[in-house]
């Protein structure tokens, strides 16, 4: 990977601490540190990343390339220094990497190691001096680490990890102690002004998929607008709640073997729905636009060129969207919409990582990524029209339920007016009313509700499935829908075989 800015190197830094966390079988404590030198004429930095998970192997730096960029090079000297151990060392290892070496031979050097006096403990602590202003560096990083609240305290398929994250000031006594229970994050500036981000721990089970932990975490990163709130946003949510946030998931895995090695794309998409009469100027700043969050293996980046090919070919309108554009900005993926109600906005959060986790991450199949992601996103929107009657309905049914209203009048009218008192009662039973209940209005508002619901149920189903509106007055819930298409299944049967 090319190093071409301090920020980028932050971020890689977190994310091969947190592959490690990965790897290791117990609890883990991710930290990082940002100092500045007081004697320096100028803004000096020290920045430190460690974790508590299993030693470095030293490869994933040996594989990092300084950019041949003057900004770069005016800021940092490509020097990074590292200290690692192993559960099973009796030393702590320490080595400087210059990136600046070509001669790869003379790019690490063996520094005096440390005795652990028979202690038993792993981890890895990555060091380095910039040149840059704190206050933007803090800017970039808590960017980044907003993001990172979205996983809360994510469970692989072999561990748990937490995450406690400080950034610290020059100024000792404002120190604050991490607790163990909350994902807690604490930003200090400069001017010794706090910011703070709390999340409360989980309600969830530490058991739960990681799916439901995305959820739960992405249900709170949009209700906070991006995690910048420290709570729920009032002004877009009166209540407090996230009755207005409709949600669907879906999870897409590969069969695991060489080319895969066994990669999972979980997705999660929220459609919000703010009442017209909620006067607020925060909602949100991209109008019509959808900000892609997309983490690979439990870190935030940039989205990939195969998931983004896989959100172009989702045939949209058949959840009654029109993609108007799509543009990557500064490493952050919009997406437009055409026909968005003025009141609503769509949030969409990717996941991909490896069941099979390494301390080097493996090429994968770019066609692998396209597929999961597009079924992954497919299942989601499907699970979101199921779960929501009404929310994000085809066109063709948007047009159908026009009629809707119609239809139902005239029922109603065919059903108040018969004088064969058996037909009337049999009718009034089927749509679960009582006859001390019966108006004009409530039998009308009722079939029409029949009438849509049938209409979304059908919307759901595959094109070459799909029959007339049928089962009107039938409230079982339809069975588990076969998403794929042709295209997908070919895919699977490429990689799969």
């Amino acid at each position: 990977m090319e190093v071409n800015s301090v920020q980028n190197l932050c971020n890689y830094l977190i994310t091969c601490a947190i592959r490690r966390c990965r790897i290791s079988e117990d609890f883990c404590r991710l930290s990082i540190s940002v100092k500045s030198s007081p004697q320096s004429t100028t803004p000096l930095l020290w920045i430190s990343v460690s974790d508590t998970g299993v030693g470095s192997t030293l490869e994933e730096f040996l594989g990092l390339k300084f950019a041949n960029d003057p900004i770069v090079a005016d800021k940092w000297d490509g020097v990074i220094c590292v200290a690692t151990t192993s559960i099973s060392d009796k030393e702590i290892h320490h080595f400087k990497v210059n990136l600046t070496e070509t001669d790869s031979s003379r790019r690490m050097t063996k520094l005096h190691s440390v005795t652990k006096n028979g202690a038993k403990f792993s981890g890895t602590e990555v060091s380095l001096w910039i040149s840059e202003n704190i206050d933007d560096l803090l800017r970039d990083i808590t960017f980044f680490l907003r993001k990172m609240l979205v996983l809360k305290a994510p469970v692989s398929s072999y561990e748990l990890f937490r995450f406690s994250m400080l950034i610290l000031p020059t100024i000792p006594a404002l120190k604050n102690v991490l607790t163990s229970d909350f994902f807690f994050l604490k930003l200090l500036w400069s001017q010794c002004e706090s910011h703070i981000l709390q999340l409360a721990s989980s309600s969830l089970p530490s058991s739960a998929p990681n799916i439901d932990q995305l959820k739960s975490g992405f249900e709170e990163y949009v209700s906070k607008h991006g995690n910048i709130l420290n709570d729920v946003c009032h002004r877009c949510f009166s209540t407090g709640s996230r009755e207005y946030l409709k949600v669907g998931s879906g999870v897409a895995c590969s069969t695991g073997n060489q080319r895969s090695n066994g990669q999972v794309m979980e997705v999660v998409i929220i459609v919000s729905e703010i009442p017209e009469t909620t006067q607020s100027s925060c909602f949100r700043a991209y109008d019509k636009k959808t900000e892609i969050l997309y983490f690979k293996d439990y870190s935030p980046c940039s989205i990939s060129q195969s998931s983004l090919d896989a959100l172009t070919s989702i045939k949209w309108k058949d959840y009654g969207l029109t993609l108007r554009s799509i543009a990557v900005q500064d490493g952050c993926t919009l997406l437009e919409w055409q026909n968005l109600p003025p009141f609503a906005h769509i949030d969409i959060v990717l996941h991909s990582y490896h069941k099979q986790v390494l301390i080097l991450p493996c090429k994968e199949s770019s066609q692998v990524d396209q597929s999961l992601t597009r079924k992954a996103v497919k299942l989601a929107l499907n699970e979101l029209k199921e779960k929501n009657g009404g929310v994000l309905l085809s066109e063709r049914a948007l047009k159908i339920c026009n009629y809707a209203p119609d239809l139902a009048k005239t029922i109603a009218g065919l059903i108040l007016s018969s004088h064969d008192l058996s037909f009337k009662g049999e009718c009034i039973s089927l749509l679960g009313l009582q006859f001390q209940e019966i108006t004009r209005n409530v039998v009308e508002d009722c079939i029409k509700e029949k009438i849509i619901s049938a209409i979304g149920l059908n919307d759901i189903k595959p094109q070459r499935t799909r029959e007339a509106a049928s089962f009107l007055f039938d409230d079982e819930v339809i069975q588990e829908l076969d998403t794929l298409d042709e295209e997908y299944e070919e895919c699977e049967e490429a990689f799969g075989s």
